[in-house]
């Protein structure tokens, strides 16, 4: 995807090292550094920097949309994934009876805020097998009293990727539920096809190569009243400086009502320039420059005496393998030594493959490994 002159110069940081931890940080490329030192010359201007900053804001919401499949009035930013899913159980206003689906491979943002001891909804769990979710595993916990089924596009346990319009036709045609649907292990690494979901959320520091403190939001307008948050704040209301903003506060629909205050600006010029960037080499080309290195990632760890988390299926292949070694701290440790960057959890080890890697550095990792064990 990138050529040797090219990803020099664009992540100048890769040069003396093998890193495959973009699951956890991704590596901004050059353009997302200058783009927070442009907000920081416009903000020198201070109240003139604002038209500025609103300018980037609208570019951001308009790249988010392209890749979500959405308008740009559908599609809003917050600061963070976890707090979408926090202002998501909000406009839910969950009730006693009310049912919601989480399931055992998806990160904690998606899943905890149904299962605070506030939240009077039932929360059922869709468990994994053998590292998978199975759709006919789903069917049984949908009913008339489901209200929302939450769920990672791409796990950041292990790397798999649901069979989406599978998940989305079963959660139609047994139940009235909405579908929340974390991209944040996919957005900017494999392409997306989204058509169905109810609201989209990716937190931005990781596959779009951009900084901490956004939370990317789409809520198609077909879902806008069922999903807009009724919090306080201005910038998610309509009428925060009219005459009447001391007597009722009125939110605007869907996606924007999850903006609730002043944007993070210096976030939204590294979003904005991390999503340019990706945009313009191609999610396409990017997936498809990854999927030979996760091939022969996956044939060298067969080879090697480890404990797979991440199953073998060719189509839910995304950019995450993971595995268990009972001495995986001690692998890990040996990696480091070696300047190569991978993840390490209680006992488990995670690779993530993203366009700036190479195939070098695939057989420099395997090569590691062989060593280590």
């Amino acid at each position: 995807m990138l050529s040797d002159e090219t990803r020099l110069a664009d992540f100048p940081s890769l040069t003396d090292r093998t890193y495959l931890n973009t699951a956890a940080e991704g590596i901004p490329p050059r353009a997302v550094i200058e783009a927070l030192a442009q907000y920081g010359q416009d903000k020198l201007l201070g109240m003139d920097g604002r038209p500025l900053h609103e300018a980037q804001w609208q570019s951001a919401r308009e790249r988010v949309a392209a890749l979500y499949g959405l308008s740009a009035d559908e599609v809003s930013l917050c600061s963070c994934s976890s707090e979408a899913y926090n202002l998501a159980a909000l406009a839910l206003g969950v009730q006693d009876g009310d049912e919601v689906v989480i399931n055992d491979l998806d990160f904690p943002a998606g899943a905890t805020p149904w299962l605070q001891p506030s939240c009077p909804a039932t929360v059922k769990r869709w468990h994994s097998r053998d590292g998978a979710l199975h759709v006919e595993d789903l069917t049984p916990l949908l009913g008339p009293k489901t209200r929302l089924v939450t769920v990672s596009l791409v796990s950041f346990f292990n790397g798999f990727k649901i069979p989406l319009p599978a998940v989305i036709d079963t959660v139609r045609q047994n139940s009235s539920a909405l579908l929340a649907l974390d991209v944040t292990q996919a957005l900017g690494r494999v392409p997306l096809e989204l058509n169905g979901v109810d609201l989209i959320v990716s937190s931005t520091h990781k596959w779009i190569l951009a900084s901490h403190g956004g939370g990317l939001v789409g809520v198609p307008k077909s879902s806008a009243d069922r999903l807009t948050v009724p919090a306080g704040g201005w910038f998610n209301l309509k009428n925060a400086f009219e005459a009447d903003r001391f007597e009722r506060a009125v939110s605007k629909p869907g996606a924007a009502s999850f903006s609730v205050g002043m944007p993070n600006y210096p976030a939204v010029y590294a979003i904005n320039a991390g999503l340019g960037y990706i945009q313009n080499v191609g999610v396409q080309a990017i997936d498809a420059h990854c999927r030979p290195l996760m091939a022969a990632l996956r044939e060298g760890l067969r080879e090697l005496p480890v404990e797979m988390l991440t199953p073998d299926y060719a189509d839910s292949i995304a950019g995450i393998v993971a595995f268990t070694h009972p001495r995986a701290d001690e692998v890990y440790q040996h990696l480091h030594a070696e300047n190569i960057h991978i993840m390490s959890h209680a006992g488990r080890l995670r690779i993530a493959v993203h366009g700036y890697n190479t195939m070098d550095d695939i057989e420099r990792l395997l090569r590691e490994l062989r060593a280590a064990f």
